[in-house]
Order: C-alpha cells, then structure tokens, then sequence
C-alpha cells in the first residue's frame, strides 16, 4: 500500500494534473470512472511498473522473517532402568535444585543384590583369618619335619662313626634304614615349606583377587541401587510430571516429564529464517528490529549475529534410497542469529515466544567510496531510504496484532 501510494505521487498524479490543467479535461466529464483507464494510462502504466519494482527492491534488499523465535533446552525426566515408582518427591511446576531427589523406584532386588555383594566381602575376609591360622600350621609343620629330619640325621651319622670304627654293634640293616627315614623326613620338610607357599599364595593372591571381585561386585551393585534413585541434573521446573506411586517407568518408552532448566544459554538469542532469495543480502552485522505477540506494541532494535551457512532442507540420513530432490517439501530459509542491539531488551519476553522481524541493508561505508559512480550512488541511497517503508509497515503490523490476532484470527 505504501509503495502504491508512493508511487502513484510521482506517476498519476503529474499524469492528472497535465490532463486538467493543460489538456482541460475536468474530473466528472472528460474524464470518468470508465475513461479514466484510458486518459490515465501513462500514469497508471508507469505507477504499476514502479509499485512492483519498489515493492521488489524493499523486500529484496530488507528482508522479512515471519518465523522468529528464541529456542530453549529441556531435560528429559528418565531413569537409567526401568521399574516401578515407589515414591514420588516432587509435584508438577514445582522448582528444583541440582541434586534434588524427584522419584524413587523400587529397589528390592537391587538392595538384595548389595546385601549379597557385602556377605560376600565378609566371607572373603573369614577366609583370610582361616589361612592366616593355616600358615601358622603349616609353619609349625614345617618345624615339626625339620626336627625329625634333624634327629634322623643324627642317628644316621652316629651309626656310620660306628661302622667305620668296626664297632659289632652296627648293622647294615639299620643304616639303611636310617637312609631311607632321612629321606623321607626330607621329603615330609619339602612338602610342608610347599603347603606353607600354597597357603601364602592363598593370602598373598588369591584372597586379595577374591576380595577385588567381591568389592566389584558391591560397587556394581551399588550402582545398579542408585540407578533407582532419579535426581534433578540441573536446576529448574518440573513440567508435565504427572507421576504416582505404581507407575511403570521405562528409560525408551515411559519417561517421567520435562525439567526446564531455570537458565538458558541461548536466551536472549532469536533464530529466524529469511527467504533463500535473500542469501546474498544476510550478514553478520546487519540491523534488523522484531516485534513478538508476546509485546505487541514494542519494536525492538536487533542485530544478525550469524548466519548458518547451510539449509536445513538439504539434510539428508544414509539409507537404502538415493533422495531425489523434487521429494523436499519446503524450500527451506536462510537461518539467522538475532541478539538485541542492547542488553536487557528482550526481559518480559518468554522463551518460544512467536515473532516477526526486518533485516535493513545498510550501504553507508559503500557511499563512503570516492570513486563510487553518480548512478550507483544515486541507487543506493534509494536502497537505504525505502528501507524506511519496511520499517513502517513493521510498526503497523505491531499495532494491528492485537486485532489480527484476537479479532480477525481462528479462535
């Protein structure tokens, strides 16, 4: 409407005023609503052809983004296993801390688990205190053989000073035998030091390994009795959370609800998306102003922090199909940054709230160029100053929201 009105001061009004003060022609007889088209049609020719040109070159170059909106991170509410809820802590749009606990499930078998792993640990300390007991046997065996080796070596020697004196007294017979008995008590010392290094391998290896596995086994089963406790990871409000007591919850199909963290790093940051015809006009840099429903009658001054360097309409997943291009049902926009112009602008407004924006060229360094030719000069300062037009149109629109929404929309 604005271009049209513009348009028409510079086309069919001088094509009027020439009919009527040059040519005679009076309003109501030469000309008249069915002649009109004729004794104007240089004005109006020229008036449409401007209109669509001005109308090109505003939206062109200070593009327009319907869907703006400031996205926001939530937490899902899941246990890491499945079970049944045996007590609930918290309520629905109740605010927690980090750490807060929000749910228990039934921990029967997993507290049974625990008390198993910890009979376990006790039994392999027992175990420890009986070898202990067997290596203080097997070293008072290893004494006992040793003074039987030492007494039958004794006799052994005493017998052989005698034969080799020729003493009658000795016989062959006993000096054998009293080999073969150091032998024997020989072999009963041997086995005893072997007894005592089994039964220190036992204290030394095998029990510490025995107990590393049990200690294990009370940490995994520990773990598995703190998976039944669901705790807050973040602080924040507990959204739809509808749990009770019996509930079956399921870490892939039942989860418990939404936490939404009290604080959002993306907060005061708008994303938009502005036509692809427009790729060639956004940039970091750019002043842009947005209105929300959320504060209908204020434009707030932004500005293009970053643009995404990719359309989120070529995204594709590896399957078993080659994607053909004329199945994208949308063509997909320019995604752009918004950050207020100024701190503190965008309080009041919530997060996911719907809002609309202008983007405006801004030539002011290119005008700055000496060697800048008198006809490019001359186009971009219109560029810059029909920029004014969007920005009127913005200020329109946020005084016909309410109306728009509340009257002229589908309730």
């Amino acid at each position: 409407m604005f271009e049209l009105l513009l348009s028409s001061l510079v086309t069919i009004l001088p094509d009027y005023l020439y009919r009527r003060y040059v040519q005679g022609k009076r309003w109501g007889r030469e000309i008249t609503f069915f002649s009109m088209w004729y004794e104007l049609r240089y004005g109006i020719t020229l008036c449409t052809v401007l209109t669509i040109s001005l109308i090109t070159l505003v939206f062109f170059y200070h593009p327009s983004a319907t869907t703006v909106t400031s996205y926001f991170r939530t937490v899902t509410i899941l246990p890491e296993t499945g079970g049944r809820v045996a007590e609930v802590r918290v309520e629905n749009n109740q605010t927690v801390e980090a750490g807060d606990v929000l749910f228990r499930l039934d921990a029967t078998s997993q507290q049974a688990a625990v008390e198993t792993a910890r009979r376990k640990i006790a039994e392999v300390e027992a175990s420890q205190q009986v070898a202990g007991a067997d290596l203080a046997a097997a070293e008072a065996g290893i004494e006992q053989a040793s003074a039987a080796l030492e007494q039958a070596r004794d006799d052994l020697a005493r017998n052989e000073e005698l034969r080799d004196r020729g003493s009658s007294a000795v016989r062959l017979t006993e000096i054998e035998r009293l080999e073969n008995l150091v032998a024997r008590r020989e072999g009963e010392v041997a086995a005893a030091a072997a007894a005592r290094d089994a039964v220190k391998e036992n204290i030394d290896v095998l029990i510490p390994a025995q107990r590393a596995s049990a200690q294990a086994a009370l940490e995994q089963a520990e773990a598995e009795l703190a998976k039944t406790t669901v705790v807050a990871g973040t602080s924040g409000r507990v959204e739809q959370f509808g749990l009770q007591v019996g509930d079956y919850v399921n870490p892939i199909l039942r989860p418990a609800g939404i936490l939404v963290p009290e604080t959002f790093t993306e907060q005061e940051r708008y994303v938009a998306g502005f036509p692809q015809i427009s790729a060639s006009v956004i940039k970091p840099g750019m002043f842009a102003e947005m209105g929300c429903l959320a504060k209908p009658f204020e434009v707030i001054p932004m500005v293009i922090v970053a643009v995404q360097d990719v359309i989120p309409a070529g995204q594709i997943r590896p399957t078993d199909r080659l994607r053909d291009p004329q199945d994208n049902a949308r063509p997909g926009t320019i995604t752009a940054f918004l950050e207020p112009l100024y701190a503190g602008q965008t309080i009041g407004i919530p997060a996911g709230a719907t809002c609309i924006a202008n983007a405006y060229t801004n030539n002011h360094d290119a005008l700055d160029d000496e060697g800048l030719s008198t006809a490019r000069w001359i186009y971009l300062h219109v560029v810059d100053t029909v920029g004014l037009v969007h920005a009127i149109l913005l200020r329109i629109q946020m005084l016909l929201m309410p109306v728009t929404t509340l009257v002229l929309g589908e309730h």
